[in-house]
């Protein structure tokens, strides 16, 4: 599920039909659901008993729904938060195309409306939907040209191996991951904390709730410590979720406020994306099909939950983590092994998203209500723990310029 904040039709548009409307904001339909492969729907073969795509025709005001608004609603920001997470609670209708999109034309604190695509994901995984919906698109210079992303013509993350010592060291990381896959898979399981989901954790509701940060002060740390977005996002992560678990600690205990447990073992699954390229590429040429679809792999990540004396040492220690799955095929391995991941590790009781966009970074957690009622704290926890980081970065450039 993908929810776009951004100016929605008003006035004159905002009468019309979704369908029109969808047809007005794509540029005239110059890309159409059919084009790209939306309008196939997933039926039983009888014959075989597999599963397999059949073309369909797309009624768009199946899919498309301008949401009523409540008119004595409190808060609008609550009102999309608590949409989303009701949405959540239903299936995606099998009898039509896996997909929908709601349009809430209302204002928030994020932005002036709100549109909630939902897609199954057999038609394809995030990367290949958020390009899926810039393809749609067109530039404002070049009504004909596809839109660009900055470094969408370089090659992706995947390992570059250019020595023989590089070699030997990916082969030496694949096999660590793999043991450590094959452990956790069979023996080690998390330590019991409050925010391990308990069984059916998988079919519970979920509440989707987001916080934006300065992607200006995330770049600011990355170029002082010479880490990628990623290292730093997974730092600002491992320092938020060691503030929320000691909370949870201190509120659990009546007497006393304990310090959390020594040790604490809270794996989380790493998303890569093994593209060769994050270019944009048409929808409408199908002999070409490298950005759509399902083409990630996993790799597991031991969080370090814990104090640190220098809060720079969660960006440290994630950079050392990522270097390593960078450097190794684990992600590669798991993707030919998907099933079995998710059989493992499936959905858990929290799952963090992060997107850039301009001047903003966003988190988006998606959390088991009932293991984690108040997921609003945790994304506080992760905007102070951004706030330390880079005080931290700015008070140790201040001591090497004195």
């Amino acid at each position: 599920m993908v929810a776009l904040h951004g100016g929605l039709v008003a006035g004159e548009d905002a009468e019309k039909t979704p369908a029109k409307v969808w047809s007005s904001e794509m540029h005239g339909g110059l890309v159409t659901v059919e084009d790209v492969g939306e309008g196939d729907l997933l039926v039983m073969d009888k014959e075989t008993g597999s599963m397999k795509w059949i073309p369909r025709h797309v009624n768009i005001d199946d899919h498309v729904t301008v949401v009523k608004l409540d008119p004595n609603m409190e808060s609008s920001d609550k009102f999309v938060e608590d949409f989303i997470s009701d949405l959540s609670k239903s299936p995606v209708e099998s009898t039509k195309p896996l997909w929908d999109l709601h349009i809430l034309n209302i204002r928030t604190s994020e932005a002036e409306g709100t549109c909630v695509f939902r897609f199954h994901h057999s038609l394809g995984d995030g990367v290949s939907l958020m390009n899926l919906l810039l393809a749609c698109t067109r530039k404002t210079s070049d009504p004909k040209a596809l839109p660009t992303l900055p470094g969408n013509t370089k090659k992706s993350s995947a390992t570059e191996i250019s020595s023989l010592w590089s070699r030997l060291g990916v082969l030496w990381n694949s096999f660590v991951a793999l043991v450590m896959f094959l452990l956790t898979a069979l023996f080690l399981e998390d330590t019991k904390t409050p925010i391990k989901g308990s069984k059916g954790v998988e079919h519970r509701p979920r509440r989707f709730v987001i916080k934006s940060v300065s992607f200006d002060d995330i770049k600011l740390v990355k170029n002082s410590m010479n880490v990628t977005i990623n290292d730093v996002v997974l730092g600002v992560t491992q320092a938020g979720l060691y503030r929320y678990l000691h909370r949870r600690y201190c509120e659990r205990d009546d007497i006393e406020c304990r310090n959390i447990p020594d040790n604490i073992r809270l794996r989380s699954t790493l998303f890569f994306n093994l593209r060769s390229t994050t270019k944009i590429e048409d929808v409408m040429d199908t002999n070409r099909h490298g950005t759509w679809g399902n083409k990630i792999g996993y790799a597991l990540h031991p969080f370090k939950i814990g104090p640190k004396k220098d809060p720079l040492d969660y960006v440290r220690d994630a950079k050392t983590v990522m270097g390593r799955k960078k450097a190794s095929l684990e992600p590669l391995f798991t993707y030919f092994f998907a099933n079995l991941v998710l059989k493992l590790f499936g959905i858990k009781a929290l799952m963090i998203h992060v997107v850039s966009y301009v001047d903003k970074l966003t988190f988006v957690l998606s959390a088991d209500e009932e293991t984690i009622p108040n997921p609003h704290e945790l994304c506080n926890d992760l905007e102070d723990s951004l706030r330390i980081i880079k005080a931290s970065v700015c008070s140790s450039h201040t001591i090497l310029k004195e």
